[in-house]
């Protein structure tokens, strides 16, 4: 079964073709991304576990020849191994009592500064250093500057989701990586001599090889600043677009709440690409070896059969079944941090100071792959 696509449509809305390869087949092939596409919320959440098949392993894949081999692309023992040295950073608890006060701390000055301001962009002027900051507090590049941190990732992102083989963002992917990198050779003698919490530190401790260190700090910025800068200001960008949603989470201070709704209505991570292994007939769609497969969050998270209107942003929805952050062994690494610093910190802090903020244009998303607002401008209230 195929599907044709037109790449800038989707770009900007990839929700219609979802919705309709969703209802053709289990399995869509998709020309203009060379891609099968698995978008059914049980297909993916089974389909993803079943890496003997479905490999992470991707040697000539955009990840590994941009950013090095991480553990994203490695599977069984391996990305196991990689996954149990870098927990310590990120662990629940490390996020409790290391993180949490980091993150309300520069969450605290950035609205200080906004205060000053009638009017701003919750994208660009709040959601980006609040991310851009803790994560150069997270993976040890505290020189990094969030403007840099921001950069830097958007780069990789956009180069990881080059499926049109654009030489300008290959390059400036390539280039952001070369700026990790004389960070990460800046700071390395500085967490040797006071080691401390962050990824960087807890690698080495670890013994990981420098080449393998270098290689997951990109993993962890590429997905640390983007999904949580666009999180942020989704999120609250949902609320402003929903008076009745934003009255009830003022109200009730389900945060959690707000956020998870938002995960699931607009996906900030829409996709993971996998490999197979060899050929075989999987949801009656017959594979061969080496096909690319695109596991489709964003899609999975609107299934109908799942989620009653999931086109509709509801912060009364049960979304336990939703899968944003993903479902196998690949779950989300950072998803503790994650909630910690958007639903526990930047979004009620936000709000505690803006109580009043409304919107001032609509607000226009993009990106498929990873997808995010492109600005939510605001007026303060104040």
């Amino acid at each position: 079964m195929e599907f044709q696509i037109n790449l800038n449509k989707f770009w900007h809305d990839p929700y219609p073709c979802l919705e309709k390869i969703q209802a053709l087949a289990p399995v869509v092939f998709v020309p203009q991304l060379d891609a099968a596409l698995i978008t059914r919320r049980i297909d993916v959440f089974t389909q993803e576990k079943r890496i003997d098949l479905l490999s992470s392993r991707q040697p000539l894949g955009l990840m590994t020849r941009l950013m090095g081999e991480n553990m994203m692309r490695k599977d069984g023992a391996a990305h196991t191994l990689e996954r149990q040295q870098i927990f310590p950073s990120l662990s629940p608890r490390t996020v409790v009592n290391v993180w949490q006060s980091e993150f309300e701390t520069i969450t605290d000055k950035i609205i200080n500064k906004l205060r000053k301001y009638k009017s701003f962009d919750l994208v660009k002027d709040f959601a980006l250093p609040v991310s851009g900051a803790a994560l150069s507090a997270m993976t040890g590049l505290r020189q990094m500057a969030a403007s840099e941190m921001d950069q830097v990732s958007q780069a990789m992102i956009d180069g990881c989701a080059n499926y049109k083989g654009d030489p300008s963002v290959e390059a400036a992917c390539n280039s952001a990586t070369k700026v990790i990198e004389r960070h990460i050779d800046l700071m390395i003698p500085e967490v040797k001599k006071n080691p401390d919490n962050s990824v960087l530190s807890v690698l080495i401790q670890a013994g990981q090889p420098t080449y393998n260190i270098k290689a997951n700090v990109k993993l962890v910025i590429s997905g640390g600043q983007n999904e949580p800068r666009d999180a942020i200001a989704g999120t609250a960008a949902a609320l402003l677009m929903h008076p009745l949603a934003f009255s009830h989470i003022l109200k009730t201070k389900e945060w959690n709440q707000a956020f998870m709704e938002y995960l699931r209505w607009m996906s900030p991570i829409g996709m993971s690409p996998r490999q197979m292994t060899r050929d075989c007939s999987i949801l009656g769609y017959n594979f061969k070896k080496n096909d690319r497969v695109f596991l489709m969050y964003g899609a999975a998270n609107r299934d109908p059969s799942v989620f009653d209107d999931p086109g509709i942003y509801n912060v009364h929805r049960k979304t336990g079944l939703a899968i944003p952050f993903g479902a196998g062994p690949h779950f989300c690494a950072g998803a503790a941090a994650s909630k910690a610093l958007i639903a526990g910190v930047a979004l009620p802090k936000l709000f505690t100071a803006f109580p009043a903020m409304k919107l001032t244009v609509p607000v226009e998303w993009g990106g498929w792959a990873f997808r995010g607002p492109l600005a939510v401008n605001v007026m303060s209230g104040l």
